[in-house]
């Protein structure tokens, strides 16, 4: 085969999701697991990044290396200097696009959304895309691979650690029911992925009842997980109709949320429009109506002091001792956000064995340092 006809998706687990959604729309293309010859794709987060790079720089193959995904959005400059072109934000128009270009010898230039350098080595970026509309695109293709169902995109808030309203918009763009429901239908456990799945068919910031009871009920009667992992709910969305509805109609004996941290001084600088008293009365009512809550805390937010730590560490011992969990993770500074150059601060010796010893009692995942 032609090497600029063969397209190949990067594909590792973490990428899964967004592989599972871009592969159906480049007929023909393979999912590789090492550098191939042709038009190779990726797709990583900052986290990957390193690694992905390191692969790409060594790499023997005849190929044109095509980013996209949080990392190469945010930092194109960066990732230039490993890839031929960098797709920013939201790929389902712009990847096919390019590709047919590249293909047919067109005009790059014409391509919206992408970056890349020209023949004087300038960096080029082309005019920004407009946001995709969910339902135009499926969220898998079952003959290729089957994912989670992504039913909103977009966030209103403006939480300073975090990609999402850089990458997809503060509007809440939500795929409708009709379209969930008939990609349902291939899933065995019906799951999610929404930045606050309780936010469905809303603004963002007032909860719709009424569109998540038409949701559930148009869904039945699948195996449904709705507010639990990979999606997530934030604590002030918490009320007793909404957890009455998933006790109604979904198998999920979990809630995840995002609560981040137990000092409201850190919840204020991180912007996250919450309060802690948020989180307990939001642990309080899953508790209430049989739920586990599982509750998100980030360590070593920048100007986090161990005093904040310590009111982290009195709202876990909180929640664990009324049999919920947590889920930890280590501030890690990302780009395109108001904390990309911060520091991160230090985990205090205390709060790091108080933190072993709930990981032994099996209490808390992730990683705290």
């Amino acid at each position: 085969m032609n090497k600029i006809n063969q397209i190949n998706f990067r594909f590792f687990k973490k990428n899964m999701q967004s592989i599972a959604v871009l592969m159906p729309l480049v007929p023909g293309s393979y999912a590789a697991e090492r550098p191939c010859d042709g038009i190779m794709i990726y797709s990583f987060t900052t986290q990957q990044a390193p690694t992905i790079f390191r692969e790409v720089s060594q790499a023997t193959k005849k190929s044109l290396f095509v980013a996209g995904g949080p990392h190469p959005s945010s930092r194109p400059e960066e990732t230039l200097r490993f890839f031929d072109y960098v797709v920013i934000g939201e790929g389902e128009e712009t990847l096919p696009e390019l590709i047919d270009v590249i293909q047919n010898k067109g005009d790059i230039s014409s391509v919206k959304g992408i970056s890349y350098k020209n023949e004087a080595e300038d960096i080029v970026f082309t005019e920004k895309r407009s946001q995709v509309d969910l339902d135009k695109f499926p969220p898998f293709d079952p003959g290729i691979m089957l994912n989670t169902i992504e039913i909103t995109r977009g966030c209103p808030f403006n939480c300073a650690y975090c990609q999402t309203p850089q990458l997809f918009g503060h509007n809440m763009r939500h795929r409708s029911i009709d379209v969930i429901s008939k990609y349902s239908k291939f899933l065995k456990d019906i799951r999610f992925t929404s930045p606050n799945a309780f936010a469905y068919g809303s603004d963002g910031i007032h909860p719709r009842i009424e569109k998540i009871e038409s949701l559930l009920r148009a869904l039945q009667p699948g195996r449904i997980f709705f507010g639990t992992f990979p999606s997530e709910v934030r604590p002030e969305f918490i009320n007793d109709s909404i957890l009455e509805l998933v006790s109604k109609y979904c198998r999920n004996s979990t809630i995840s949320m995002g609560g981040q941290s137990g000092s409201q001084g850190i919840l204020e600088s991180i912007k996250r429009k919450h309060t802690v008293e948020d989180i307990i009365i939001g642990a309080e009512k899953c508790l209430e109506h049989g739920f586990n809550p599982i509750v998100d805390f980030i360590f070593g937010l920048p100007g986090e002091t161990e005093a904040d730590q310590l009111e982290t560490i009195k709202v876990i011992k909180w929640l664990t001792g009324k049999g919920g969990n947590v889920h930890s993770h280590y501030f890690m500074p990302l780009p395109g956000t108001e904390f990309e150059n911060s520091t991160p601060a230090p985990l205090s010796k205390e709060v790091e064995k108080v933190m072993g010893d709930l990981a032994l009692n099996r209490k808390t995942t992730g990683v705290w340092s």
